[in-house]
């Protein structure tokens, strides 16, 4: 299955196999001595954009600032919040001409790039807007299929590309996370959700690696340290344990890294090398 597998419900069957490199969650709060559920709905507000392929108006689903509470993040950064998973509004998509994007990057568009999206995407684009007051975890995984294939007709920095893969991957996460395991097909659907965020992950780590060589600090809005933390875990999660440890090891060294990245290193450091202890003992048993 490829990372563009389904894009042609968009109209554009043509990419799905392009070049990438050239439950709804419960909330409770506190009240007056009661507990209350909040709904992801209550969460969320329409928020105006222009966009700036066909300067098209249109309003897209959108998290209010400060109303989801953090509850930490995954090995890979990955963050969880208590009543709703985030990554399903961080796309934003115009149902004009079908230009999509990551929100931070939606309005960082040259002259050139639109150029290359009213070719390759607004030519071809068939509409198809998720109904509902919320984004189902199938509706989102569209749209960031939609900002992929974006992201490669434009031409996109590495780092971008690879931030879409990354969260592609954490939203399929997510995905798992949420069926209902007692349903007949949750084991296959879990599974396949496994494989396509493996893919996923393979190609983020493919893009970070690339842009930590090609381009300047912020990346994706992280430092160096940050960058280099989260391609170690991704290199570990991709058996290339000899990426991973070089870098972890780099990390807990370096004077530049600050102290909580350094823990964190050390953690991970650890459960790497457990997996290449268990991957020796595997080839001594061979």
């Amino acid at each position: 299955m490829g990372l563009l597998s389904g894009i042609h419900l968009f109209g554009l069957g043509d990419l799905e196999d392009a070049d990438l490199y050239e439950k709804k969650q419960k909330n409770t709060e506190r009240g007056e001595g009661h507990v209350t559920a909040i709904r992801e709905e209550d969460i969320l507000f329409d928020k105006n954009y222009t966009c700036p392929v066909c300067e098209g108006e249109f309003k897209t689903r959108t998290v209010r600032v400060g109303k989801a509470h953090l509850l930490g993040t995954d090995m890979d950064l990955r963050p969880k919040y208590e009543g709703i998973d985030m990554l399903k509004y961080d796309t934003v998509v115009c149902p004009v001409c079908g230009y999509a994007a990551l929100s931070r990057y939606f309005k960082e568009l040259t002259g050139a790039q639109i150029k290359m999206i009213e070719n390759g995407i607004c030519m071809h684009y068939a509409g198809r807007e998720p109904d509902g007051a919320v984004y189902t975890y199938e509706q989102a995984l569209e749209r960031y299929k939609l900002v992929l294939a974006n992201a490669i007709v434009k031409h996109a920095r590495a780092s971008e590309k690879a931030y879409i893969c990354l969260k592609s991957a954490w939203l399929l996460r997510g995905m798992g996370e949420a069926l209902d395991m007692q349903e007949q097909t949750a084991l296959f659907k879990k599974a396949s959700y496994e494989k396509q965020e493996k893919e996923y992950l393979d190609n983020a780590l493919e893009g970070f690696l690339a842009a930590r060589q090609t381009e300047s600090f912020p990346i994706c809005g992280m430092d160096e340290s940050t960058v280099d933390y989260l391609i170690a875990v991704l290199a570990m999660e991709m058996e290339k344990y000899d990426i991973s440890l070089k870098i972890l090891s780099s990390l807990i060294t370096s004077k530049q890294t600050n102290p909580r990245t350094k823990d964190k290193a050390r953690d991970v450091k650890e459960i790497l090398m457990q997996k290449i202890k268990e991957a020796a003992k595997d080839t001594t048993d061979e």
